[in-house]
């Protein structure tokens, strides 16, 4: 790293937040120029403290705002600054860091990852719903601040590592693990658990990523990421199944050249590519040893058994508010399933539904653009109720 960087974590507590608090620290201890502005989490405090005591950052703030008290008691002395609520997330992200992680999943993460690039900082984006929601108004927002909008998904920052440019390109193909279901029959996924469906066969992550991952939802949202990221039409955009999860994704050139990403499967490595850009750092991960590994394989994913990338696909050439009437819509169905409260199946079966819907009079009105937070909100919350009913329905 070239010059000193003051870092922000947003999502701290969360799998990429911990991710990027290692690589901060042992950056740190080899002595690189950091300084921790701010960390912000959700409702684990006891992760949050301790992160806080360990990084010293200037603000520290939690989202459930009936953790603060206990957060404020625990920092006392430590020399940070305590906040809680929603406000005081948004607050951390508009705090000076001029590099900022944004790891919030889901809607959660929209207001503050658009605070910090309204203020013209380097966002590392983690949160997909803030390009899947709001890519338009994101990407505008960067746009008027200066600000850098840089990927921190593997898939992505692969894309990124060997990226000359959109009119080079022939196609992009981000490649999927195929998640723990990949080669069960419709009936063995009927049955599939909560706890079968976070346990994902390649990556640690939250249970909603998990499940994301297991209905192939995440490999749809990172189509719909690229998009905005690489300034790239859908129709330029593949997904191929690698079970190794050893090339993160390939970039087809004019020229017959394919240029890829290779490593071990390890969050590390994209966030240290994201924090030290434009240069590299040093990060312990293992290293990829080919001769061990020996097999690479492939295969076309199954959207008849993976419905949500069909309908991702969908949304993403429909463009306007599509996106995000499919994340709000799985967002629910993957809190119900996580509940118990609806089946595996079933949570394709309600996105469907729900972007059907998108094209008829219960919310075709709302199926344009944003132009601003509040109307993405309004957008959100609109179809969190109608798939509510739909869920419903479905029991």
């Amino acid at each position: 790293m070239s010059a000193a960087r003051r870092v922000t974590i947003l999502g701290a507590t969360g799998s990429v937040g911990l991710s990027t608090a290692a690589v901060v620290e042992e950056a740190l201890a080899r002595g690189e120029p950091i300084e921790v502005e701010a960390l912000a989490a959700g409702r684990d405090v006891d992760k949050l403290v301790a992160l806080a005591k360990r990084l010293r950052p200037r603000f520290a703030a939690i989202h459930d705002e009936t953790q603060g008290p206990a957060l404020r008691e625990a920092l006392a002395g430590v020399g940070c600054a305590v906040g809680a609520g929603p406000e005081a997330v948004v607050e951390a992200a508009e705090r000076p860091a001029d590099w900022v992680m944004a790891a919030i999943v889901g809607a959660a993460g929209l207001a503050p990852t658009l605070a910090a690039t309204n203020r013209g900082a380097t966002v590392a984006l983690a949160n997909k719903e803030s390009l899947v929601c709001a890519g338009d108004l994101l990407t505008r927002a960067a746009l008027k601040a200066g600000a850098t909008l840089l990927p921190v998904d593997s898939e992505h920052s692969a894309i990124f590592q060997v990226w000359e440019g959109p009119e080079w390109v022939e196609k992009v193909t981000l490649t999927a693990s195929g998640g723990p279901f990949r080669k069960a029959s419709l009936a063995e996924m009927a049955r599939v658990t909560p706890a079968q469906a976070v346990a994902h066969p390649t990556w640690p992550m939250g249970a909603k990523i998990s499940v994301d991952c297991a209905t192939m939802m995440n490999k749809g949202l990172e189509l719909i990421e690229a998009m905005h990221l690489f300034s790239i039409e859908a129709d330029r955009l593949d997904v191929l199944i690698h079970p190794q999860s050893i090339i993160h994704s390939l970039v087809h050139y004019v020229d017959g050249s394919v240029l890829a990403q290779l490593g071990v499967p390890d969050m590390r490595t994209p966030i240290a590519y994201a924090l030290a850009w434009p240069d590299r750092m040093a990060v312990s991960t293992p290293r990829l040893d080919l001769a061990k590994l020996q097999t690479l394989s492939f295969e076309a994913p199954d959207e008849d058994r993976f419905p949500n990338l069909r309908l991702a696909w969908q949304a993403a050439k429909a463009g306007g508010g599509h996106t995000a009437i499919l994340n709000a819509a799985n967002e629910v169905a993957v809190a119900a399933f996580l509940r118990g409260e609806t089946g595996f199946l079933e949570i394709g079966e309600i996105n469907a539904r729900v972007m059907d819907a998108a094209e008829g009079p219960s919310l075709a009105a709302i199926a344009k653009s944003p132009s601003s937070l509040d109307e993405l909100r309004a957008i959100d919350e609109t179809v969190r109720h109608f798939t509510r009913d739909v869920l419903a329905r479905i029991r």
